[in-house]
């Protein structure tokens, strides 16, 4: 059985490490030296200037899948009867459309491609997870014993870039940069620093008001701070809670024949249960971040 278990404990280790590229550390064979790490600790080691080459590449591509998708669309879209795709990505961008005008209120041509951006590409990076948790990782596998010449289980590969906190909190580090920006320049560099500092306590006494300056900012500056965290660990959580019971559904399939044939229907359940979080977690990031951007519109009178 502690083989069992350690054989189990391995596998999920295993999926869920990223491919990483860095500098080897001091020690090790190859220190000083650039490559792929072949362990979580040679990992955890090169620091961070590493990269999570997984979370990249499907970042990366997806992004570019959106983009070519949709322009392929606006380029070929006709008034006539419209095809299926087309339908989809209108019926996309008329939903996206009327959540911006219900939840912002200013005025910026910015804010709806932003809002669109993020919603389908949040959407398409959170979808990774509903592909079976074996296939790409053996694929790579395969690729790097064959063309690179490694060992299948020296190569690690993570579909789910949303499952990477480095991922999630870089998006949710540009919509942070991004309202700071916009509170910046609609409320003025002396607007801004009222905000921090004049609320929530108020008062018309000169020498109270300067003693609460101190207090109010600290409370503005843990509730700024709290929107990238909120964003990044909230997208973060539940995506990699879902990643991890597919992982522990497919360890069922080397349960034998009646624990693997549960196993897949368990896996069937959760799989059309997940559709609604990946597409829950895409809107939840979409809307967070239109309420951010119309906070940094909102003077210190609309408080």
């Amino acid at each position: 059985m502690s083989g069992e278990a350690q054989s189990a404990a391995q596998y999920i280790q295993h999926h869920l490490q990223n491919m990483t590229y860095g500098q080897f550390p001091e020690g090790h064979a190859q220190a000083g030296q650039w490559g792929l790490a072949k362990s979580a600790e040679v990992a955890k080691e090169m620091g961070f200037m590493a990269i999570h080459v997984d979370t990249m590449f499907w970042s990366i591509f997806l992004g570019a899948l959106f983009l070519f998708l949709f322009r392929k669309v606006a380029k070929t879209a006709t008034a006539g009867i419209p095809g299926g795709m087309q339908n989809f990505v209108e019926m996309v961008v008329e939903f996206v459309d009327s959540t911006v005008k219900g939840a912002y209120n200013g005025r910026n041509p910015f804010i709806a491609p932003m809002a669109l951006t993020i919603f389908v590409w949040v959407f398409l990076i959170n979808f990774m997870d509903l592909i079976p948790v074996d296939w790409l990782p053996m694929f790579a596998g395969w690729i790097g014993s064959t063309v690179f010449g490694m060992e299948p289980h020296d190569v690690y590969f993570r579909v789910v870039p949303s499952t990477d906190p480095n991922a999630t909190f870089g998006m949710a580090l540009a919509v942070f940069v991004v309202t700071l920006y916009y509170s910046v320049k609609m409320k003025g560099g002396l607007g801004f620093a009222k905000e921090l500092t004049m609320h929530p306590f108020e008062s018309k006494n000169i020498v109270i008001k300067v003693i609460l300056m101190p207090i109010n900012f600290v409370l503005e500056f843990v509730a700024l701070l709290a929107r990238p965290l909120s964003l990044s660990l909230r997208l973060y959580g539940n995506m990699f809670a879902g990643e991890m019971i597919f992982i522990l559904i497919a360890l069922m399939y080397g349960g034998g024949i009646a624990v693997g044939i549960f196993g897949g229907f368990l896996q069937l359940g959760w799989a059309i249960f997940h559709i609604l979080i990946i597409t829950l977690q895409a809107y939840i990031f979409m809307i967070l971040t239109i309420v951010y951007m119309d906070l940094a519109y909102q003077t210190s009178e609309d408080h």
